[in-house]
This record gives structure tokens, C-alpha cells and sequence, in this order.
């Protein structure tokens, strides 16, 4: 009787999705279907061409999160963006050690104050994009932004 009740409260990947779609819903309240679409349409389209490739280069006020002893650098790409603080040092971590992306960090900031996953950081542009151009052979997770994008620091 006892190993039934432990394995009842086992949390599955479905749970987890209905609870995303729920925050996703939630998000959604108050506009209409066409307004979220624009919005979302805008959040993900490509701002500028660096070396001939077309990328979403934004320009963020953010800092280094407090748990890091990483140094931010003027260019980051951002792979992962997380409202908690524990769930990007988890996929922080894993970027360096699956990935050897030793240099990986968090970033915290932006409008709607995010901890945002930054997997490479470079002092120029022109880096950061050949980063992002090849991403999908340097990074060996799966990249929980829609689209990976490069932030500017403020």
C-alpha cells in the first residue's frame, strides 16, 4: 500500500507541460490572440546584420547575477532565460558541463527582470554572431529560447 502513495505523487514530464501551458495562458490574459501574436512576432524578430547573418541583437540593462564570479562581457549570447534564479544556475551548470562552455554565466535584468543563460560572452559583435551562427554545434542542450539572441549590455 505505501509503494503505491509514493509513486502516485511522482511528478511526469505531463505535468510539468499542462503547468507550462497554464503560465503560458495566464500570460495571455487580458489581450487579445492577435495582440499576443504581435507582440510575440516582435520579441523575435531579427534587429540587425553582423557578417551577412541576420540576428536578434538586443540592447539590455543587466548585471551579473549575485551567485557568479563570472565577468560579463559586452556581448552575450543568450540561450536560456528563467524567472528563478535556481533553475538558470541548474542550466548554467549543465551548459558547462555537457557543453565545455566553461565560460557560461547568468545575467539578471532586462524589463521583465529575468535571470537570463548566457552561454558564450564576447567584447564584440562580430564574435558573438559566428558564436550564434554555429550555435547548434556548440551547444549540446536543448536551447529553451525560441530563438538564441545576442544582448548588448547597457
Amino acid at each position: 500500500m505505501a509503494g503505491v502513495a509514493l509513486t502516485s505523487c511522482h511528478s511526469s514530464e505531463k505535468n510539468y507541460r499542462e503547468a507550462y501551458e497554464k503560465a503560458i495562458e495566464r500570460r495571455k490574459t487580458g489581450i487579445g490572440a492577435e495582440t499576443y501574436a504581435k507582440i510575440e512576432a516582435e520579441r523575435q524578430r531579427y534587429t540587425t546584420i553582423i557578417n551577412g547573418d541576420s540576428v536578434r541583437l538586443l540592447y539590455v540593462n543587466a548585471n551579473v547575477a549575485v551567485d557568479t564570479t563570472a565577468v560579463a562581457r559586452d556581448y552575450n549570447v543568450v540561450v536560456a532565460s528563467f524567472t528563478q534564479r535556481i533553475n538558470a544556475k541548474s542550466y548554467c551548470d549543465r551548459l558547462r558541463q555537457e557543453c565545455g562552455l566553461r565560460e557560461s554565466y547568468i545575467l539578471f535584468g532586462g524589463d521583465d527582470k529575468q535571470y537570463l543563460v548566457v552561454a558564450q560572452g564576447y567584447d564584440n559583435k562580430e564574435d558573438a554572431a559566428a558564436f550564434l551562427h554555429d550555435i547548434d554545434q556548440r551547444v549540446c542542450l536543448k536551447i529553451l529560447e525560441p530563438l538564441p539572441w545576442i544582448l548588448r549590455r547597457l
